[in-house]
């Protein structure tokens, strides 16, 4: 029998034989698509190839998209664990053509690959087109499919849009039939909904464009978009009806039997089919960088953990159970999907946390509702005001307080728990417009309020897409704002950080399908991000699709100075004792500024040591990491919590610098940790270099540091070079001791700059330079950033010094034309030459020429977009060395 992982191989090798791009299955968080929660099928992450405003290197392409259906308008949450194929989290399989190929080969494509390399019998099948599509009805009919197996539909069931206007076309879908001891009809009669009938392929001809008017014309880009569940066709092949029996939810179901001491098929089956399904979401999504909240995405997360974490009290589990599943999704799918290996221990601690915060409330909350139960009869309706107190109260929210009673064959007064929720509003919103400086701002309130809290996606991107919301002037909405003018928008996600814990808002450009923006500040009230734009030209308006670019130089500098900030906290700490608190903070672009609880100023020996203390911990380079956590488990591990913030529920936990021993703890402990929601630098060498300009007092018994990091610390130390060079020439001093005084600071600059770009280049490589076997040698092949061509040799050297016996190939994208450096081991020089390999990515990066020897070599290209082609073309020349 064929695992759920060889169907996967199966579809995609297929597909691959038939010329198309095996395409790694993009993240659950869209970034090209701000109108959707998660990714739910397989082409969204090709929507702007389809029309047009993406090019590929590649004209077809097939995939195994992880996809999650629990939170919008595409929500399958309430029905998973109760029917045979609703899931929160599936894999799509799907081939998709960009203008390549279309119905003739699209049709003869799917039927070979479901009658031949999956082996169903054909005589099962049954096909539907579009009432209109004669030609999809034609090809069916010419590879084998009788007429009266081919059914014309003519409802949207078979025609799908992209949206109210776009891209669209007609469809055709496969189905198999069950047999007749199955109730249900074919699709298209009045018994359709029943289960003999289960659709196994949808097959979309992308072929036309829709316009407000209801017009279409004919795409001049015909394309293919399809999608296979996996789930669902591999419980046809494996010879079930229900996905829950297909072999990977299986061991999923029987872990959790285990994990519970009950029995995988017995009464409990259906807690065990829940926890199965939402394992997967769940880790999944931390994986990808959703964290549990009380907003957005991570609300929906947490809204799947608790739905788990209630069927496993109830199927009896005493302590947490989620955690201890992990190691067998891993086991089952890691392979596939390498970012769950990697997430393991981070996706074990969060599922962890959450359910040890949770079963705190659980038990209290079970008890409410059993009470609330037993004083109602058989079937009758719990009151909206007690559904309202297990969510106020016990974070119970109403889809988990229905699942509970789903089970007894009772409902919630669903009105009532909304009037209940109204009720609730009207009093914060009442707070709210009485809040002090905020009492003229109650539109944020309403803007929260309609359109729920915005998303920031900043943590780990500078670039996304946002849909505009509103536009705001003079504290009233407004329709538009044309070029020349000001506004307050508001989008539904953004990468921009608000300002906010002592770092200032970020900048960049904004732009529509109606016109482009400058991005001059943004700022936070409440959940809600404001960005300050300056429309250049065109026009702004809610509703239109925003493209979201941060000033990526302005932010790199602001964390590079946050980062520098929480090291100044611990250095004074070390140096001062632990009375140091932080009393207020300034992370902008070109400088710090950090009040601190301290009686009396700083010595000069103090200052320095403070100030060499952090450059250490710079130059060690360690990773900075982020971990989210309960507030309480946070200041257990010792993090220090920032003046000003506010903690909710979770709080994010930042750590950076092993500790030689000297400092906070010993044998590589941590040394700075604290709470802090900002953003900051992958490794601490990205803060450069650090200068403090001394202190001063800022009030009784509060001292002010202003710092300077990076470029601002070079540059202040070019001044100071200068203004030594001043005071000689002023005051006459001798010329031989101010020689030595310039010569002195001089050989300290470049002692620093030397540093700084040794720096530069091992951030650049990284810690995850890992070498890979090609043609039975070792290579690094990489793309680096924040160097400059001339860093390359040392860093080739570098490498090769590295492997031993290997190849390196990197590509510097420098923000111009992009540089190539190659290098070769003298042991395998007379197999590759460092030249050709040169040559063959400086051809894919449009450039010419290139040279050097053959165990090193340079050059340089045109167009850095076109990397991932030039590093395929070294691959080339290695594999046929």
């Amino acid at each position: 029998m064929a695992s759920l992982n060889d169907i996967r191989s199966t579809f995609l090798d297929y597909f691959a034989r038939q010329d198309h791009a095996v395409v790694e299955s993009s993240p659950l968080v869209p970034r090209n698509d701000p109108t959707l929660m998660f990714v739910n099928s397989g082409m969204v992450q090709f929507k702007n190839v389809f029309t047009g405003v993406e090019h590929r290197d590649y004209s077809r392409a097939t995939t195994a998209q992880k996809c999650v259906r629990a939170g919008g308008k595409h929500n399958d949450l309430d029905n998973v664990g109760y029917t045979a194929r609703h899931h929160t989290f599936f894999e799509m399989l799907g081939n998709f053509s960009f203008g390549d190929y279309f119905k003739s080969d699209a049709i003869p494509f799917a039927w070979e690959l479901i009658t031949k390399d999956f082996g169903i019998d054909a005589s099962r099948l049954l096909t539907t087109v579009y009432h209109t599509d004669d030609e999809a009805f034609e090809i069916w009919r010419k590879v084998g499919v009788p007429e009266d197996r081919i059914i014309r539909i003519a409802t949207d069931d078979n025609f799908w849009r992209m949206g109210p206007t776009g891209p669209c076309g007609p469809c055709t879908e496969i189905f198999y039939d069950h047999g007749d001891h199955i109730p249900g009809g074919p699709p298209g009669s009045p018994d359709e909904d029943g289960d003999r009938f289960i659709e196994i392929w949808n097959v979309v001809f992308m072929q036309n464009e829709q316009f407000e008017d209801g017009t279409m014309r004919p795409l001049e880009m015909q394309s293919i978009d399809t999608g296979m569940g996996l789930e669902r066709i591999g419980a046809l092949l494996q010879g079930h009806h229900d996905n829950y029996d297909t072999d990977l939810m299986r061991a999923l179901i029987e872990a959790s039997a285990h994990a519970t001491s009950t029995d995988a098929d017995g009464p409990q089956n259906i807690h065990h089919r829940v926890i199965a399904d939402h394992l997967r979401s769940t880790s999944f999504l931390i994986a990808d960088g959703v964290m549990p909240s009380n907003e957005g995405r991570g609300y929906v997360l947490r809204r799947i953990m608790r739905r788990a974490m209630r069927h496993a009290h109830q199927a009896g589990a005493k302590d947490p159970v989620m955690h201890r599943l992990v190691p067998e999704l891993v086991r089952q799918m890691g392979d596939h999907y390498p970012e769950l290996v990697r997430g393991k221990s981070v996706i074990e601690e969060t599922l962890r946390g959450e359910e040890e915060r949770f079963r705190s409330t659980l038990d209290r909350g079970l008890r409410l509702l059993e009470d609330e139960v037993g004083r109602l009869p058989e079937g009758g309706t719990l009151g909206g005001a007690a559904a309202f107190k297990l969510y106020d109260t016990y974070g119970f929210p109403l889809d988990l307080t229905q699942d509970a009673l789903r089970e007894k064959g009772m409902a919630v007064d669903v009105a009532g728990f909304d009037a209940e929720m109204a009720e609730q509003k009207a009093r914060a919103r009442a707070a709210w417009s009485g809040s002090g400086e905020q009492a003229d701002a109650a539109i944020w309130f309403d803007l929260a309020e309609e359109h729920g809290s915005t998303e920031f996606l900043g943590y780990d991107t500078e670039t996304a897409e946002g849909q505009v919301l509103a536009l705001v002037r003079d504290g009233d909405a407004i329709d538009a704002a044309e070029a020349g003018e000001t506004a307050a928008m508001v989008v539904n996600q953004t990468p921009f950080y608000g300002e906010s814990g002592g770092q200032v808002g970020d900048t960049g450009t904004v732009r529509t399908d109606g016109g482009r923006g400058s991005i001059t500040d943004t700022k936070r009230i409440g959940g809600v991000f404001l960005h300050m734009v300056t429309v250049d030209e065109g026009r702004i308006a809610p509703g239109q699709t925003a493209e979201l670019v941060v000033d990526h130089a302005r932010r790199s500098a602001i964390r590079a100075n946050h980062s520098a900030t929480h090291l100044l906290h611990e250095a004074l700490r070390a140096a001062l004792g632990d009375h140091v608190a932080q009393r207020g903070s300034l992370n902008a672009p070109d400088r710090l500024r950090f009040d601190f609880s301290h009686g009396h100023a700083m010595t000069r020996d103090q200052l320095a040591g403070i100030e060499a203390e952090v450059n250490a911990f710079i130059r060690q380079n360690s990773a900075v990491s982020t971990r989210i956590m309960a507030p309480d488990d946070a200041r257990a591990l010792g993090a220090q919590a920032l003046f000003g913030e506010k903690y909710g529920d979770e709080v994010r936990v930042v750590s950076m610098g092993r500790s030689d021993g000297s400092g906070k703890g010993s044998d590589g402990a941590t040394y700075s940790i604290e709470l802090c929601g900002g953003t900051h630098v992958g490794r601490t060498g990205e803060i450069g270099a650090f200068v403090t300009l001394g202190d001063q007092a800022s009030s009784a018994g509060v001292r002010r540091i202003e710092a300077l990091t990076g470029q601002a610390a070079m540059d202040h130390l070019r001044a100071q070079d200068a203004r030594v060079s001043e005071l000689a020439n002023l005051f006459k001093v001798q010329a031989d001791e101010v020689s030595d005084r310039v010569r002195a600071l001089m050989d300290e600059r470049k002692a620093l700059q030397s540093e700084i770009a040794q720096l530069r280049r091992d951030a650049a490589i990284g810690a995850g330079a890992e070498a890979i076997e090609i043609n039975g040698m070792q290579a690094v092949l990489q793309v680096v950033s924040g160097v400059s061509g001339k860093d390359l040799g040392a860093m080739i050297d570098a490498q090769k010094q590295t492997l031993g016996s290997g190849i390196a190939v990197l590509i510097a994208d420098t923000g111009a034309k992009p540089a190539v450096a190659a290098g070769v081991t003298k042991d395998l020089v007379d197999r590759v030459s460092a030249v050709d390999l040169v040559r063959a990515a400086v051809e894919a990066l449009g450039g010419r020429g290139g040279g050097g020897r053959p165990e090193m070599a340079q050059g340089g290209g045109a167009d850095i977009a076109q990397a991932d082609a030039a590093l395929a073309a070294v691959r080339g020349v290695i594999e046929g060395a």
